[in-house]
């Protein structure tokens, strides 16, 4: 997926994100955030789309506060979500995407936030679907790419998840593999750090699933027991990364 294609992606979500603020209760807890709400997680995607837009507005050389940017914070509601994300689509629909500018991840460039903000409102519309006792439902492309942005991405979180160097220099291969299509990331953990290959060789484990289950796994939005899958090779070193690899 490319840069404007991620924003339409994007625009989707936050409608379908909208809808969900619109309809459910505010109160009701979200058991994959806890602690949280509703309301506080549309607060929380909500301010993280205003900050955004302030990065990517100023092509941002180096990460800014949320508290220094006076964002406004006002009665968490479904126009106020609606208002933050369309103004941060406008914004990236309207910069080059390889104008460089600071991102937490790998890739430096306006692009890297149409697609983190695409996968980051993805996410918490599962969060909101799965407390609704809802089936939540990704198209298959765009769960593939949220799966290949965690892995590219993994390596730079550690800087927020400090757990994830305790990966670094175990020297194993984790393969994950798709049971609906011909995608398989093979996570290399060396000395130097986490990198992602597509190559077939062999793997110290290998996690098969659909996209959308790999996608939540990763995710820890579902553990392995509850999804249809299959592991080969080492169980525990799968268990280790996922623990280890919880984003924070």
């Amino acid at each position: 997926m490319n840069h404007l294609e991620h924003c339409d992606a994007l625009e989707l979500e936050i409608h379908r994100f909208t809808d969900l603020l619109r309809d459910a209760d505010p109160l009701c807890s979200v058991p994959s955030c806890p602690g949280w709400s509703i309301r506080d997680l549309g607060e929380h995607l909500g301010v993280i789309h205003r900050w955004t837009e302030h990065l990517v507005r100023n092509q941002a050389p180096v990460r800014i506060s949320s508290d220094d940017m006076n964002l406004e914070r006002g009665l968490v509601s479904a126009s106020w979500f609606l208002e933050g994300g369309s103004q941060l689509l406008a914004t990236l629909r309207h910069l080059d995407p390889d104008l460089s500018m600071w991102a937490w991840g790998a890739d430096q460039h306006v692009r890297f936030w149409s697609r983190r903000q695409l996968h980051e409102t993805l996410m918490h519309r599962i969060d909101v679907e799965m407390a609704l006792g809802l089936t939540p439902y990704v198209e298959t492309n765009v769960a593939a790419d949220a799966i290949d942005e965690f892995l590219a991405n993994v390596h730079h979180a550690a800087a927020f998840s400090p757990r994830i160097t305790e990966l670094i220099g175990n020297r194993n291969r984790l393969a994950f593999t798709q049971s609906d299509g011909d995608n398989r990331w093979v996570v290399v953990l060396s000395d130097d750090g986490i990198s992602v290959t597509r190559d077939n060789k062999s793997a110290d484990v290998e996690f098969r699933a659909n996209t959308l289950d790999l996608l939540l796994v990763l995710y820890r939005r579902r553990s392995i027991q509850e999804v249809d899958f299959r592991v080969s090779g080492d169980e525990q070193l799968l268990l280790t990364w996922l623990e280890r690899t919880a984003l924070e």
